[in-house]
């Protein structure tokens, strides 16, 4: 959760609305691991025992696996769940704890803007190409958007741990 608890008005609707996204996420985070375990229990199967793979089933795995690291990005980043390295910092007296969070949050707010926009620009160049898969010929560019979307989101979360760092120290 990224806004401070309030009964009522805007911050209310909007913490209301991220934890409604923040479920979806989960769900299609969900939705695409039971995929691609069930594909590759299927293909494995029909591979050994029948002689006869899924057609695909490689491709197909590549874009889920792809969907999946990036629609759980935002979820990742909004639990603050990504590795980090902290050998300095509980050393460090509470003003450079804060002063370091609040480049951590600068620097991966611009890193992850800036792979939002490299994104939709690849997105945008498949979707002018029709870039498509090899065997099923499945557009590449959707996947492309939801990684610029998943990034867009997640620069957004770490944009609120700037603010909260410069502001009152978190």
């Amino acid at each position: 959760m990224i806004w401070p608890e309030e009964p009522y008005g805007s911050a209310s609707r909007a913490r209301s609305l991220v934890k409604l996204m923040e479920f979806g996420l989960g769900i299609c985070c969900a939705l695409l691991l039971v995929g691609l375990t069930s594909l590759t229990v299927v293909d494995v199967v029909a591979r050994y025992w029948f002689n006869a793979p899924v057609r695909g089933a490689f491709e197909v795995t590549q874009l889920m696996l792809g969907a999946l690291v990036f629609t759980a990005l935002p979820l990742t980043t909004s639990r603050r769940e990504h590795v980090e390295v902290d050998i300095v910092y509980g050393m460090a007296p509470p003003v450079m704890q804060s002063l370091m969070r609040a480049v951590s949050g600068g620097i991966s707010t611009i890193v992850l803007l800036v792979l939002s926009w490299r994104l939709a620009a690849h997105a945008q160049r498949l979707m002018e190409d029709g870039a498509v898969t090899n065997a099923l010929d499945i557009p590449l560019a959707p996947l492309s958007w939801i990684a610029a979307a998943s990034a867009l989101l997640s620069a957004g979360y770490t944009f609120v741990w700037l603010t909260r760092a410069l502001r009152k120290g978190y």
